[in-house]
């Protein structure tokens, strides 16, 4: 087995500042991951109980780490919309057509929405990545309801005719 390779001592100070910087949980994890060998010469075994790794995943980020610097550690997770038809913004665009007849208490049909959306997609979609979209954005369905399921149409009438006297 070789022995590892250290860090310089520029690349430390480096990992303090990248560490100041991080702004999520995964990004904080990754460079602590790699601050800890470092900093404090611990083995891929420790760090990885400390991070809730795996030791193997610990080594490939230290690895490629010292192959391809610590521009590694800025770029973004893993996820993402890899296969949206639309952008977030793009979406919204589209809504934003839609969303004058909701504003004035007007009944938006997901119909003539799904036409605009394939219309802009240029192909056929599914209704469930029209309703997901609304769910995206914070629609909902509201329908209001015609008459009321119990409701008793002689009861009504009993009562209209109990008014009038």
């Amino acid at each position: 087995m070789q022995p590892a390779q250290s860090f310089s001592a520029n690349a430390k100070r480096k990992l303090a500042a990248l560490f100041a910087q991080a702004s999520s949980h995964a990004e904080h994890e990754r460079i602590l991951c790699v601050w800890l060998r470092a900093s404090l010469g611990l083995s891929s075994e420790q760090i990885a109980a400390v991070l809730g790794w795996h030791p193997g995943s610990v080594r490939n980020l230290q690895a490629r780490v010292l192959r391809e610097g610590l521009g590694v550690l800025e770029q973004p997770g893993r996820g993402g919309r890899h296969r949206a038809h639309l952008s977030k913004a793009e979406e919204e665009a589209l809504l934003a057509n839609f969303c004058f007849a909701a504003g004035e208490g007007g009944v938006v049909e997901a119909g003539p929405l799904r036409v605009a959306y394939e219309k802009r997609v240029e192909r056929p979609v599914a209704k469930s990545t029209l309703y997901r979209l609304l769910a995206r954005h914070g629609w909902r369905k509201l329908v209001p309801r015609p008459y009321h399921p119990d409701a008793s149409a002689e009861a009504q009438r009993a009562f209209k005719k109990s008014s009038d006297e």
